[in-house]
């Protein structure tokens, strides 16, 4: 039972459970693509597998940010320049509490997927200098696939240094900012002071409903699977 001076909290919904699930499940793959691409040599077929994988959920959320749910959507909760020192300077509370990303967050988001593409996408075409190369690498000349090799292995430094500090913004939001960041991801909803006003945007968010999440992922996993079977593995 919460202490008579303490505030009264309310529940809010946030995101869905397609953003949740692609959050989750990159945290698996992104571990164990590192884990059977630098650890375990022996395993670099199943290394491709879950990079093509990988590949399939940043496509899903890319289309899910163009239809999905509101909190999902690049055109709620990406910024310009004026909004991002907005937020910086503290004048977007004026307008009440944003659901989802802030500003911040928002970048984040960009930064990932345009990370995470190009780790992607630069496997595709990349080797190892001995039997395993991607699916893709025939179609480009060997100074191409050595150009994209190195590349791919550069890539994955910055995008581990992202990560660690993804996960450093959100234990300080948690700890000192003390918002509820990873309960909502893990459920969905977030609590909020009960007397918090929430922006006009966030006030009567839509969700997507089944068969836009139906027909998202069946086309990401379409695409997913067709790269998958170009893998040739010895």
């Amino acid at each position: 039972m919460a202490r008579k001076d303490e505030p009264s909290t309310r529940r809010v919904r946030v995101w869905d459970l397609p953003i949740r699930v692609f959050h989750w499940a990159l945290v698996l793959l992104i571990f164990g693509s590192w884990l059977t691409g630098a650890v375990l040599d022996s395993y670099l077929d199943w290394h491709m597998y879950l990079g093509v994988t990988i590949g399939g959920l940043v496509l899903f959320r890319l289309m899910w940010g163009l239809w999905g749910s509101d909190t999902a959507r690049f055109t709620q909760f990406i910024r310009g320049p004026g909004g991002i020192l907005d937020y910086l300077r503290g004048r977007g509370a004026l307008e009440g509490l944003r659901l989802g990303h802030n500003p911040l967050g928002a970048l984040s988001v960009v930064a990932l997927l345009l990370l995470l593409g190009v780790q992607v996408g630069t496997g595709l075409f990349a080797h190892d200098d001995a039997f395993n190369e991607g699916p893709f690498r025939e179609m480009v000349s060997s100074d191409t696939a050595d150009w994209l090799t190195t590349i791919h292995k550069q890539n994955f430094y910055l995008l581990f240094g992202f990560i660690v500090l993804h996960v450093a913004a959100v234990f300080f939001h948690v700890l000192v900012k003390h918002q509820d960041l990873l309960r909502a991801m893990i459920t969905g909803w977030m609590r909020i002071p009960a007397n918090l006003r929430l922006h006009r945007d966030s006030v009567r968010l839509r969700f997507a409903g089944w068969f836009a999440f139906a027909v998202t992922a069946a086309i990401a996993a379409a695409v997913a699977w067709w790269v998958a079977g170009r893998i040739v593995t010895l």
